[in-house]
């Protein structure tokens, strides 16, 4: 319990901080667009989610674990669809239906306070789609995961979910407390997505390596922190602050040398 209270402090004054100015100014440096991420994505990969998952203004999104609702927001602003976020923690929806009331977005997009690695509050058959962003690799029981996601699908509905901590090298114990400093982590051997994919019923459509993409971000992150470095030790506190960059040093290290890679799975429920 000690572990998990820490880990939602950190989360916690993460969203807290997110609007600053400083990690506003990081954020563009890192993803070269900022739409209100906080992971590995960029707005073309984003973009690229949103045709493999066919949304137009009739659909249904699910988002899951959407933060503070950025990606979201733009998918509903840029393809006309309905969006549903859900959320573990209560700061980062109250940040996302602000922004859905200041973009005029509102009556596409609504967010939820629940806890994905359960069953959601949700009815069966409801989305179209479902997109999960470098967060399923936070939700311990991946087979449930995936039937629950597969119980809200529509027939012929699609999944897409980015997987950064697949196993594609040897990692020492000291890398993975690093890799799991800002909270808990799946990791998952190659081709252990595509067995639960297939034994839940769910067809696998694609797979797609963005292990180069999450080493680069992962590299300018750090960086750009580093040139805010006085301004983020006020912000974060010192600890944080050290805390994170060795994080981000780490992520960019093992995608680098393909030790730990992200994978991008396109997945439908065609029964």
């Amino acid at each position: 319990m000690a572990e998990d209270a820490e880990v939602a402090e950190h989360y916690s004054a993460q969203y807290g901080q997110f609007a600053t100015d400083v990690h506003a100014s990081v954020r563009r440096a890192a993803f070269g667009q900022d739409i209100g991420q906080n992971s590995w994505l960029t707005v073309g990969e984003l973009e690229q989610f949103s045709s493999w998952l066919h949304l137009r203004e009739t659909s249904r999104l699910l988002d899951v674990a959407c933060g503070s609702g950025g990606p979201a927001l733009y998918v509903a602003r840029e393809t006309g669809c309905f969006v549903t976020g859900i959320e573990l923690y209560e700061q980062a929806v109250s940040i996302a239906e602000a922004a859905a009331c200041d973009a005029g977005l509102e009556a596409r997009a609504t967010f939820l306070l629940a806890d994905a690695s359960r069953k959601l509050p949700l009815e069966d058959a409801t989305f179209d789609a479902i997109l999960c962003i470098d967060a399923i690799n936070h939700l311990p029981d991946r087979r449930s995961v995936f039937a629950d996601w597969k119980r809200l699908l529509r027939p012929g509905g699609r999944l897409v979910f980015t997987d950064p901590l697949v196993m594609t090298g040897p990692l020492g114990s000291d890398e993975i407390a690093v890799r799991t400093s800002i909270g808990y982590g799946l990791f998952m051997p190659f081709d252990e997505n595509e067995r639960l994919l297939g034994e839940i019923g769910l067809s696998l459509l694609g797979m797609h390596d963005t292990t180069e993409s999450k080493a680069e971000i992962a590299a300018r992150r750090y960086e750009a922190r580093a040139q805010h470095s006085r301004t983020l030790r006020q912000v974060e506190g010192e600890t944080t602050f050290e805390g994170r960059q060795r994080f981000f040093q780490m992520a960019a290290t093992l995608a680098r040398e393909h030790r730990l890679s992200r994978l991008v799975f396109v997945a439908a429920k065609t029964s």
